[in-house]
């Protein structure tokens, strides 16, 4: 059940209006790593949660607070695009008002579509896609991923703090900062307890036999470039995180094997008239096919 309260999580006021940088947060509001991905993210991993507990209690609580930073930021928004001038209107290059909006950065669709309102969409005016959700029911995996989201949109928000001197706009992004500083760690806390808990260990999935791996290639770096100092780091020696082998390094990538020969039946394909014996019993039915065509 969902319920809301007409209040925000923290201020969501600016100083004054700026179209073009309403524009700019509509990148941690519809993109990748935007506010949308966390919440959609967050909930439907706590849906697809098959055991109660404290790791499905912490999903729904955090994909909770994500719908209400969407709000902020929506509110953010709103509030930049109201009374805002399109763009470049003293002293226009351009007499036009829509090419000068253009010109200045400003997101039309924030005005023709939205009415001076915020959109599902990132920065370039993209849909926010289902697509960016991530949502395995693997617990490991999901949590690692929301660590990398959080990560990303931590990024994000940072660069964004550094591209405006409105005080309420950086009132509001310290916030939020603030927020994927403690997300951040609570992921992390999440994916070293869920091994610590013996839920979930690496290589995800541990219920896979390893057994059924080719053993001789899991735990070998192999060198596929012509980078020079691959081998100083960790992953090249000494017992792996999993701590089920030992890393091992190899300055040549692997041998390879043999590439098959193509199927295709068809000389103008295959490059010779001679058809390999695998094929050589539906060779007359393509090649009747091909003659008619």
């Amino acid at each position: 059940m969902f319920t809301h309260q007409q209040k925000l999580q923290y201020n969501a006021t600016p100083e004054k209006p700026d179209a073009d940088y309403a524009r700019k947060l509509q990148e941690v509001i519809g993109g990748q790593y935007g506010e949308i991905t966390v919440a959609m993210q967050y909930s439907f991993q706590a849906w697809n949660a098959h055991i109660p507990g404290k790791y499905r209690d912490l999903l729904f609580s955090t994909a909770a607070e994500e719908f209400g930073h969407v709000e902020m930021l929506a509110t953010m928004v709103a509030q930049l695009l109201e009374k805002a001038p399109l763009g470049i209107t003293e002293n226009a290059i351009q007499d036009d008002p829509a090419v000068a909006a253009v010109i200045g950065g400003t997101d039309m669709q924030h005005a023709i579509v939205a009415g001076a309102g915020a959109r599902p969409v990132d920065s370039m005016g993209n849909p926010w896609s289902g697509s960016y959700v991530t949502a395995s029911g693997n617990l490991l995996a999901d949590m690692t991923s929301n660590l990398n989201a959080e990560m990303q949109g931590r990024t994000q928000v940072a660069r964004l703090y550094h591209m405006t001197d409105d005080p309420g706009i950086r009132d509001l992004l310290s916030f939020l900062l603030a927020r994927d500083t403690m997300h951040q760690n609570q992921w992390a806390a999440a994916v070293r307890e869920l091994q610590e808990d013996g839920l979930e260990e690496m290589p995800t999935p541990s219920n896979f036999p390893q057994s059924k791996e080719a053993t001789e290639f899991s735990y070998t770096a192999f060198n596929f470039s012509d980078g020079q100092v691959m081998d100083r780091g960790g992953w090249a020696s000494g017992a792996t995180p999993d701590g089920k082998g030992t890393f091992t390094y190899q300055s040549e990538p692997m041998v390879g094997v043999p590439m098959p020969p193509p199927t295709h039946p068809d000389s103008r394909f295959y490059g010779t008239t001679e058809l390999p014996n695998a094929v050589e019993k539906t060779a007359g039915t393509v090649q009747d096919k091909l003659n008619k065509e």
